[in-house]
Formats: structure tokens, C-alpha cells, sequence
């Protein structure tokens, strides 16, 4: 343990401030450079049913910083398991996030779109998959893979693309531009609703309820509210047995966000999703201490302010920069890091890692898996 102590703090909500503009900022940043994923090609991490077991299912490590990184949290199977299979109840007349009133009289044609993929999943686990007509890039699990894109250049929508589809409804958020073609799908009188951009546990819950009151099935939505709720309480029951009791014994964790051949590399703080993550792994969230908001660009004196223990990484972006070895010879101040010395980087797929919505569970159980019991990975 380095000579920095966490310090009693009171937790700051700035979700409504941050949260849009970190979405916004990953999806432009994403389409930057060369180093972007394939928009056709399947997620990066291993093939369904190679993912981490069940944490209560393994033996941690008995010092959580006994290990030498890094390693990769991989969901694996990721199967869609509807909840119903439900009858929209139409028309339903709602207001979106924007405060804008939105009548739905028809879903017959779905298109449900954001930066991480996390509205089609859950168009899908509602039960009303087969409604779905296109997809984002970020849309990638198997039952959805063969539907096509509305996104190009990344995670800009493609206006030709998407009327090509002629939606009945359009789902989407604020962390997908340019937001000209929302307006434009809206002239051309197709209902578009604006949902919630922020991504983290506390709002889990009402995105889901949102998604399904959209779409006629609130019913259907609160039989997932109430599943994915059930699974992530048991993965938080059994990280809690395993992560550190006492705030100055748990790991040191900062999140960052890479996208190499761009040149870019930013450190997530308050209200970007990243901390609500490293608080349900059980972690210690040190760009809370060093008052780190929002996503800025990381600096050698952040680093080390920060000192990780473990550093959290989106698979693409450390693919981008050539690995960690490569990571930390652009980043030097990492190497004077407990995280740099002991190479503890932990990545995860892209769409995955911050996306939150019904793999909630399954995304928690692979990262604790990674982080308290890694050689349950070789």
C-alpha cells in the first residue's frame, strides 16, 4: 500500500451534468483515427461461453494485491433470455428526457440505438427482439449481428440508412450524433424518443422502465427491472465477500479511456459511469479523492496523485495503444504506480464495460472475477 490513505468524502451527484457530455465525448472520440473497431466485424472478446465463472464459484485470492496483471474480464455467453413475450399495449404517449411529448402508435419496426448497445439489448431481453429492423455498431451480440447498421464513421447515424429501414419508433439518446439526423428523422414523422444518456447503477432501473413504457409493455418491463435487479444484488452479495471491509484496504482504481493512434487518453471521474462501476466492484474510487470529474485528459500529476493499485480499460482502447507494456511507455507516470509495477490493467469489451442496462450482472460477476481471483482466468 503506497503512503496515500483514502479520505472520508461525501458523495457528489453529477450525473446530470457529466453523463451526457462523457457519452458524447466517447462516441466522437471513438470515431477518431484508425484505431476504431471494425463496424462489421464480431466484439473482440472470446467466443460465447468462454466468459469468467461465477465469482461465489471461485477461490480469491487471499491478498487482493497478490497478483501481477493484467487481465481480461470477458461476459461469454451473453444469450438473449426474454422476460416475455409481450403484446404492446398502443398508442402510449410519453415525455422523453428532453421534455418532449412523443405519441407511439406503432412498433412494429424497432430501431433502438446508443453509444454502448445497451437499448437493443433491452428492446431484446423484453422480449421484443424480433420488432428490432438496424442496429449501431455497439449492437453486437449474436441474435442482433446479422440486422443492419445505421451507423457509420463509428457511432455517427447515417440518416439514408436509417429511413432506408422505415422505423415505426426510434429510441435513442444524446450519446449518438449528429443529433441533426434525430431532428430530421422527427420531420420526417417518425416518433423519436430521447432517452436518458447517463449510464450507471443508479438508474438502471428506469431506463429499463422507460424502454418498455416507450414501447407499450410496462408490464414486461417490470419483470426485467426486477430480474436484473435480483442478479446484480447477488453478484454485489458475493463481491462483498471477497473485496476488502475496510475502505484503506481496497484497491486503488482509476478508469481510462484509450484510443491510441488518436492520441487520446482521458481519465474518468465523478458522474461518468466509471465511478458508480468501481464502487460496485468494491474498489476504492481515487479520482473521487483527487477531484477528478467528468472525463479529462490524464496528466503525469494525476497519475501520481491517483497511485493505482488497478487500472480499468476498455479491451479496444488498450488494443489501440499496443498493450500495456505500450501504455505505460506513453504513459511513463505509470510506471512509478503500484498498477505500472505490477502491470494490473484489467480490460473489458468496449460495448460492454460501461453499458450498464440487463448485463449489469453478468458485466460486475466477469470484472470482480478479474480483479479477486485472476487465476480463475488461466
Amino acid at each position: 500500500m503506497t503512503g496515500h490513505r483514502p479520505r472520508s468524502r461525501p458523495r457528489r451527484h453529477a450525473y446530470a451534468l457529466w453523463a451526457p457530455t462523457v457519452l458524447a465525448l466517447i462516441a466522437l472520440l471513438a470515431g477518431c483515427g484508425v484505431d476504431r473497431p471494425d463496424e462489421t466485424s464480431a466484439r473482440s472478446s472470446a467466443a460465447p461461453g468462454a466468459g469468467a465463472p461465477a465469482l461465489a464459484d471461485v477461490v480469491p485470492l487471499a491478498d487482493a494485491r497478490a497478483w501481477d496483471g493484467p487481465s481480461s474480464a470477458v461476459v461469454g455467453d451473453d444469450e438473449v433470455d426474454p422476460v416475455a413475450s409481450p403484446t404492446p399495449e398502443l398508442p402510449v404517449t410519453v415525455t422523453d428526457a428532453q421534455g418532449t411529448e412523443v405519441s407511439v402508435t406503432d412498433v412494429s419496426r424497432v430501431l433502438a440505438l446508443d453509444v454502448y448497445g445497451t437499448l437493443s439489448r433491452t428492446v431484446f431481453e423484453l422480449g421484443l427482439g424480433d420488432r428490432v429492423v438496424g442496429r449501431d455498431v455497439s449492437t453486437q451480440f449474436a441474435e442482433a449481428a446479422d440486422l443492419p447498421l445505421v451507423t457509420q464513421n463509428g457511432h455517427d447515424l447515417n440518416a439514408e440508412a436509417i429511413l432506408e429501414l422505415d422505423p415505426t419508433v426510434i429510441l435513442t439518446d444524446t450519446s449518438l450524433g449528429p443529433f441533426d439526423v434525430v431532428l430530421q428523422m422527427r420531420d420526417a414523422g417518425i416518433p423519436v424518443v430521447v432517452l436518458d444518456a447517463h449510464r450507471g447503477l443508479d438508474n438502471v432501473d428506469d431506463l429499463t422502465a422507460a424502454v418498455a413504457t416507450a414501447l407499450g409493455v410496462p408490464a414486461a418491463g417490470e419483470a426485467l427491472v426486477a430480474r436484473t435487479a435480483a442478479e446484480v444484488d447477488d453478484v454485489r452479495s458475493a463481491i462483498a465477500a471477497v473485496a476488502p471491509q475496510a475502505e484503506t484496504d481496497r484497491l486503488r482504481t482509476v478508469f481510462l479511456y484509450v484510443r491510441g493512434q488518436s492520441g487520446v487518453y482521458y481519465m474518468f471521474g465523478e458522474g461518468s459511469g466509471a465511478d458508480s462501476l468501481i464502487d460496485a466492484l468494491g474498489l476504492y474510487d481515487v479520482a473521487d479523492e483527487i477531484g477528478w470529474d467528468g472525463m479529462k485528459p490524464v496528466t503525469d500529476e494525476g497519475i501520481i496523485a491517483a497511485q493505482p493499485d488497478v487500472v480499468l480499460m476498455m479491451t479496444g482502447g488498450l488494443e489501440s495503444v499496443g498493450g500495456v507494456d505500450a501504455l505505460v511507455e506513453r504513459l511513463p507516470a505509470l510506471a512509478s504506480t503500484p498498477a505500472g509495477e505490477h502491470r494490473r490493467f484489467v480490460d473489458m469489451e468496449d460495448s460492454e464495460i460501461l453499458g450498464f442496462g440487463p448485463l449489469t450482472a453478468s458485466v460486475l460477476n466477469a470484472l470482480a472475477v478479474a480483479i479477486y481471483a485472476p487465476e480463475a482466468l488461466s
